[in-house]
């Protein structure tokens, strides 16, 4: 997503406010400018590339299944789910969610909860559930899980439909060919749960001296506050990052594990069949399909847009503006691939779709990825319970791509 690299920025320099006549001087404007770019020719990590290249992982990592010494698939996932759960340095003691209904809403054909429920001790996450009106009985579900996109100062409501949704999240639409994929999900009659993302919406980065709209988020906030607050997030990122790793915790953990707590709560709701949930994102949000999927046996059917590579392939000049800190699970890639994770999965069905024009991903770690995948669900014994699709398109979720995920959802969700 081209455009999602015009919010990657940092800070620059500010200088105190000085004493001017005997009047304060007003105290400069924080300007945010774009990071360096990218040399123009070869690596991005230039000559120390060579070294790069010689210290990852050459052949069949450890842990793929895709090794000889890996027959039973059982036994092999066990081993597997565990080492990533370790590898994750985060493991909360379950708590009780002591959920919270803060609202409901009729939208005509379904009805809206803004809830809000604890996935650990210390997280309380808001989230909204989408409930279609006229059921019957038990009903599938979906986990959508919303994106990146340099967007910080929204989470979930990228992928809902609302009375006042904000202009530069209708822009971010784009690349869901202009639909809000909650809204899509319902009216096919799932039930849907989304979540915020620590760092983003309502789990945004606040800071004591920031300005009351950044606090707030007043429906009319102008889209250059909306700009300046993503920029400085962005530049936040790395120190985040270091900040929950010298914690003791990884940001994937994080995600991981309120993503998994998600879906303890949504198989309590009685309008749930907890035999028919499935899970859904682009970008981030596929990342973030992929470990659900990996890591909870409840989900039944995933679909994975838009990231889906062999590591390997991105460390010379796809790192930059993909890898941050909210994807690395440190020593991971010394056992697993990103497909050998997603692969976890199995023999439950899993559709990834990639665009071959996505400056994100290099194209050859994409086609290895899905073949990969492939092998594995075919080792596996269930070759049709994998459909890849790569297209040339950039890093969207178009709305063509959409048909062919709900048909997916409708084949082993039905």
């Amino acid at each position: 997503m081209t455009r999602r690299r015009t919010f990657l920025t940092t800070l620059a320099g500010t200088a105190a406010a000085a004493s001017v006549h005997g009047q304060e001087a007003p105290k400069p404007e924080i300007r945010y400018v774009m990071s360096p770019p990218p040399p123009k020719a070869g690596p991005h990590t230039g000559t120390l590339d060579v070294f790069i290249q010689k210290l990852k992982p050459q052949g069949e990592v450890p842990l793929s299944f895709l090794r000889e010494e890996h027959a039973d698939l059982a036994s092999w996932r066990t081993t597997v789910r565990a080492k990533m759960r370790e590898l994750l340095h985060y493991a909360p003691e379950p708590v009780d969610p002591q959920v919270e209904v803060v609202s409901r809403q009729d939208c005509g054909d379904y009805v809206r909860e803004e809830v809000r429920f604890n996935t650990t001790p210390v997280f309380r996450v808001p989230g909204t559930v989408l409930i279609p009106k006229g059921l019957t009985k038990p009903a599938p579900a979906v986990v959508l899980l919303h994106s990146h996109g340099g967007h910080y100062l929204w989470g979930r409501e990228r992928e809902l439909e609302g009375d006042e949704v904000h202009p530069t999240l209708i822009e971010m639409r784009e690349f869901y060919g202009k639909k809000a994929i909650g809204t899509e999900l319902v009216r096919r009659g799932y039930v849907v749960i989304t979540i915020d993302m620590f760092f983003w919406g309502e789990r945004r980065m606040v800071l004591e001296d920031d300005p009351p709209e950044w606090k707030d988020r007043p429906a009319g906030i102008s889209s250059d506050a909306v700009t300046k607050f993503n920029q400085r997030s962005s530049a936040s990122e790395q120190l985040m990052g270091r900040t929950l790793m010298s914690a003791g915790v990884t940001w994937a953990g994080i995600i991981a594990w309120d993503d998994l707590r998600t879906v303890d709560y949504l198989v309590t709701r009685p309008e749930v069949d907890s035999q028919r949930i499935g899970c859904v994102g682009h970008s981030v949000g596929g990342l973030r399909s992929a470990y659900l999927a990996a890591l909870d046996e409840r989900i039944r059917a995933a679909v994975v847009c838009g990231w889906m590579c062999s590591f390997p392939h991105q460390l010379a000049k796809h790192v930059r503006s993909t890898i941050g800190h909210t994807k690395l699970i440190p020593g991971i890639y010394r056992h697993l691939d990103h497909p050998d994770i997603a692969s976890l999965a199995m023999p439950r069905p899993l559709m990834v779709i990639n665009g071959i024009e996505d400056a994100l991903f290099e194209p050859d770690g994409v086609r290895a990825a899905h073949d990969k995948l492939a092998k594995c669900y075919a080792k596996a014994g269930v070759p049709d319970h994998f459909k890849s699709l790569i297209e040339e398109r950039p890093h969207e979720f178009n709305a063509e791509r959409q048909e062919d995920a709900w048909a997916w959802f409708a084949k082993w969700l039905a």
